[in-house]
């Protein structure tokens, strides 16, 4: 299915593997003008390079989403190079050590804290102005399964569901502005992430993805085409919601 989303940009951050990666590629796909930002240098330029081989135009902006002075250059670049901004899917996050509530590192939450939650912050804080200039916007951002229980550690869990609290708030503050925010629950997906929890624990890693009723993993790219969607007008009544593409896991 193709949108009607072509010449418009889209920042998306986390986009040098993964997720950010696939959805990078998808709204290319789509005649977007992408910008890739990561701290990933290596990773974000292979990104940019595997979307102008295929004949899409995209630009890598090495960016901290933690950094308040590198996301406010982060929107400025991409608003200097293209012109606009209306199209964003912040997604760029860690997961942090693992270890029980009490045995965390104030370090260790504050690393998780200051990237998954207060990055999205960050990042909505400049781009939503530029959209504004734009007179249209989109955002998605990244949540997950594990924004809805508690299973997993502890900082990251609190960020996925901080996550949804702010992607609802920005929807109803801005829902007259043109602005539409919503959020995607990843279940287990394909990813550099699942790879190392997967090292870690082969036998628990293999029990959770059997959980979910489909029964396997998901594919980056079925988040990228979710994320598309949602951008895209076709989904012009969505705001404020949290979309699952976990394989069925959450309806157990």
């Amino acid at each position: 299915m193709s949108y009607d989303i072509g010449g418009k940009t889209a920042i998306v951050t986390g986009a040098a593997s993964g997720i950010g990666r696939a959805t990078a590629e998808r709204l290319a796909e789509e005649g977007v003008n992408v910008v890739v930002a990561d701290v990933d240098v290596e990773g974000g330029e292979e990104t940019v390079a595997c979307i102008e081989d295929d004949g899409g135009v995209a630009r890598f902006i090495e960016t901290d989403v933690s950094d308040e002075t590198a996301v406010e250059r982060m929107v400025e670049e991409t608003v200097k190079e293209f012109g606009s901004l209306e199209l964003v899917h912040n997604n760029a996050g860690v997961e942090g050590e693992s270890a029980t509530t009490a045995e965390h590192t104030e370090e260790n939450w504050d690393r998780v804290v200051n990237t998954n939650m207060k990055g999205v912050w960050l990042c909505m804080k400049h781009e939503i102005p530029a959209m504004l200039e734009s007179g249209e916007g989109a955002i998605v951002n990244t949540s997950s399964i594990s924004g809805q229980t508690g299973a997993g550690d502890a900082p990251y869990v609190a960020t996925k569901h901080g996550i949804l609290g702010l992607t609802r708030t920005a929807a109803v503050e801005y829902a007259q502005e043109g602005i539409r925010v919503n959020a995607v629950a990843p279940g287990v997906i394909d990813t550099p992430v699942s790879d190392r929890f997967r090292e870690a624990n082969p036998e628990e890693f293999e029990q959770f993805v059997q959980m979910a009723p489909l029964g396997r993993m998901g594919e980056p790219m079925e988040i990228g085409n979710a994320v598309a969607w949602l951008l895209s007008e076709e989904a012009s009544f969505a705001t404020g919601g949290l979309f699952q593409v976990d394989g069925g896991f959450m309806a157990l």
